[in-house]
């Protein structure tokens, strides 16, 4: 291959939590008379609210304070309910039984919290196909920046320009690309609408990337 390795984000990529994530915003948002159209959220999908803040949004559109703690909790538990039967993407056995048959190492690069990503890992059985889990506090910045993806890199003593990073959000590309490591795209129901042209490939699917390697 021509890769020697292959670095996943998390969400939206390995598992389809990005669309139970944005129906819990947009039912907050619609109980407070306001829309939550897909073009406006998807600024903060692969980073957090410093890219773009629903709750800072949800303030300016209402002039309301909102105890965030409280919902939070509410929407935790609703996206958690939405996912409870929630299957690896589409492709993505294929793809890590391709990578792991080749002896590619693999990593797993989110700026999720390794609490969310080690346990869905945990609980699909797909932890076993990843070198190292690289998340938010391992590296100074999340995505956009570069450094999780580098902190990835070193700990697969890998240069990053023979990494290869597969994500779905603008935000993945930017990061990817600032660390100096190519970068694939496949989108999922919440970025399929996004233009990534500045990515080397955009892919339908895990399954694709698979056939394409």
């Amino acid at each position: 291959m021509a890769f020697s390795a292959v670095l996943f984000d998390f969400d939206g990529v390995l598992v389809d939590t990005e669309w139970a994530i944005y129906q819990s915003w947009r039912r907050v948002f619609e109980a407070h008379g306001h829309p939550l159209p897909l073009d406006i959220y998807t600024r903060c999908i692969g980073s957090d609210f410093a890219t773009w803040s629903a709750k800072t949004h949800l303030e300016e559109l209402t002039g309301l304070a909102f105890d965030w703690h409280d919902l939070d909790a509410r929407r935790q538990q609703e996206i958690l309910g939405d996912l409870s039967g929630e299957l690896p993407m589409r492709g993505a056995i294929v793809l890590l039984d391709k990578l792991a048959a080749a002896a590619l190492p693999c990593a797993v690069v989110s700026s999720s919290s390794h609490q969310w990503v080690d346990g869905w890992l945990a609980k699909l059985g797909l932890a076993g196909y990843f070198q190292t889990v690289v998340c938010r506090g391992d590296a100074p910045r999340i995505k956009p920046a570069p450094d999780l993806f580098v902190e990835a890199a070193a700990r697969l003593q890998c240069a990053a320009a023979e990494c290869l990073v597969i994500e779905d959000s603008l935000n993945g590309v930017l990061a990817a690309q600032a660390a100096g490591m190519r970068v694939w795209v496949v989108p999922n129901r919440v970025t399929a609408g996004l233009d990534f042209a500045a990515a080397e490939r955009v892919c339908p699917s895990l399954a694709h990337c698979a056939a394409a390697l």
